[in-house]
């Protein structure tokens, strides 16, 4: 199966490009994500808990990061085992293109998954519907990571300084 997306996040390509590749916001974004650990800067470990229909497992797997162009774009190839719920495995190809001179970026997404097992028996609309639905997730709420909470027009300028000092942190300057 395939999926797409596209979002605006307000930070620079770079700063999102960091928030990309750091363990703990990727853990924090992953729907289920109970363990994500940092095995090389390019393999990750994770264990997540997912349900799928009438179907509940924890996912026990690996994450590579490959065709590494920072900040610009990588591919994330992932595998799985739910033991006795079946199997996943994907990829998803991200790209970054600055936005508003730099001040915001544009991340598009490309992904293909396949599954096996219980979960693959639950059929191709109900697995589609479900992996938009955990991009969707995941990507929302990495934008409110780094976009921050929801504030009003008069709100915005004021936080101004917070939301520099934010991208600070992620480029390891805070």
């Amino acid at each position: 199966m395939d999926i797409a997306g596209q979002y605006r996040i307000s930070a620079p390509r770079d700063v999102v490009w960091a928030a990309l590749n750091d363990p703990e916001v990727l853990k924090r974004c992953i729907p289920g994500c109970k363990e994500l650990e940092q095995k090389s800067p390019t393999e990750l470990a994770a264990k997540v808990g997912l349900k799928i229909g009438p179907i509940s497992a924890t996912f026990t797997g690996a994450v590579t990061l490959q065709d590494l162009q920072p900040p610009e774009r990588y591919t994330i190839v992932g595998q799985g085992s739910g033991g006795a719920a079946g199997f996943a495995k994907g990829s998803a190809d991200v790209v970054l293109t600055e936005a508003e001179g730099g001040a915001e970026t544009d991340l598009a997404y490309t992904a293909k998954a396949d599954v096996g097992g219980k979960i693959a028996a639950l059929g191709g609309r109900l697995m589609q519907a479900t992996s938009k639905k955990l991009a969707d997730e995941f990507f929302s709420k990495f934008v409110a990571e780094l976009n921050g909470p929801a504030e009003s027009s008069d709100d915005a300028a004021a936080a101004e300084p917070e939301k520099k000092s934010r991208w600070a942190k992620w480029l390891g300057r805070g």
